[in-house]
């Protein structure tokens, strides 16, 4: 979303663009065109349905896709709230509708034109846009996801085209880290779109998540997310000018741990490695934390049941949506899900039976079976 954001603001410095101008300029057939604007595009304020979110992204994935065809996805189904009134969610469609309007405004392809907008002024030639045509010698890792606790098996593939403007750029820890400086402290871009980036009064916009972070008492720019096979996280401290990239091949959203670990190691804090409880609970304690729990309407998952199984001498936890996390035992009924990263804390009552579950900091219910 970074280079994204970087390569419409890049038009915007040429005149090719202004921020203000509506979607029904380029792309009249999507629901609010009139009302919705390039700026609330970018800080994903739009109200836009999200592609994600649609029955049958995974058959999406599987096919190769441009611009026009993932926009084509969202045409005519309503707004989810009035355009810029809030931010609700990560929106992958605004961004794929970005990237359609950088094509449009460009002539060129999305991998094309952000290769001449933004990748090749910086520098960044281990840097490129996967539109499932990039050159067989350009190596790449191989993606992985989490098989149980500890081990991995190959993910399933994905055609990158799906992610056009969202989630489809290929770099190296190098070039990101080289990317950040120059967003903050070079002159890529002019400095009225580069305060319109480090805007703290939007918690979020162009790529980024910003404001105080408590850990480090700092302002801080970053972001993190996963795709299959692959995790990423990056971090800036302008203050301190200390940048973070973390980039991983496994599913898993523990780079975000990490590389607020490696910058506490940075800046000479303090921080809390990962121990791993030993000797391990064997199947006969793992089935003593078996069960269901019911969360909130404010849950990650509104209203989820989720239900914690074990298998095999471990233990699992199931989503409503059939996704399944792995738990790492850390502690005396203290877990980390493998998937997510978090913290999973059981909590028993007088006879000893799991009464409550603590995911990251929501308390879930134990669902009582009914009379």
């Amino acid at each position: 979303m970074q280079f994204t954001a970087a390569a419409v603001l890049k038009l915007a410095d040429n005149g090719s663009i202004t921020l203000d101008e509506h979607v029904a300029d380029f792309v009249p057939g999507i629901e609010g065109a009139d009302k919705i604007t390039i700026r609330e595009l970018l800080a994903e304020r739009s109200g836009l349905p999200d592609i994600n979110a649609l029955p049958g992204y995974d058959d999406i994935l599987q096919r190769h896709q441009t611009p026009a065809s993932l926009v084509a996805r969202i045409e005519g189904q309503p707004l989810l709230f009035e355009p810029g009134s809030k931010f609700l969610h990560e929106e992958h469609s605004a961004y794929n509708l970005l990237a359609l309007i950088v094509e449009k405004k460009t002539g060129l392809p999305f991998a094309a034109a952000v290769e001449r907008l933004v990748f090749r002024p910086i520098g960044l030639a281990r840097s490129g846009i996967d539109d499932d045509s990039r050159i067989e010698s350009v190596p790449m890792a191989k993606g992985y996801e989490p098989e149980g606790t500890f081990a991995v098996k190959p993910a399933t593939g994905i055609h990158w085209s799906a992610k056009t403007g969202n989630a489809s750029v290929y770099t190296t820890a190098g070039d990101d880290a080289r990317w950040v400086e120059e967003l903050f402290h070079g002159h890529s871009m002019s400095a009225s779109s580069r305060e319109t980036v480090l805007d703290t009064t939007q918690n979020v916009g162009y790529g980024w998540f910003k404001g105080e972070n408590k850990r480090f008492g700092k302002t801080a720019y970053y972001m993190n997310g996963r795709a299959p096979g692959f995790a990423s996280f990056v971090i800036h401290l302008p203050d301190t000018r200390t940048t973070v990239v973390v980039l991983s091949n496994i599913y898993s959203s523990g780079t975000t741990n990490i590389g607020y670990d490696i910058a506490a190691i940075a800046l000479g804090q303090t921080y809390e490695p990962l121990h791993l409880r030993s000797p391990a609970p064997d199947s006969v304690e793992l089935s003593r934390c078996t069960g269901t729990f019911r969360f909130g309407s404010d849950f990650y998952q509104p209203n989820a049941v989720v239900a914690l199984t074990s298998n095999g001498g471990e233990l699992f936890m199931r989503w409503p949506s059939g996704d399944v996390s792995a738990l790492i035992p850390v502690g005396l009924d203290h877990f980390v899900d493998r998937s997510y990263w978090v913290d999973v804390d059981i909590r028993r009552d007088s006879s000893g039976q799991p009464a409550g579950l603590l995911y990251d900091h929501f308390q879930g219910e134990a669902a009582r079976p009914q009379p």
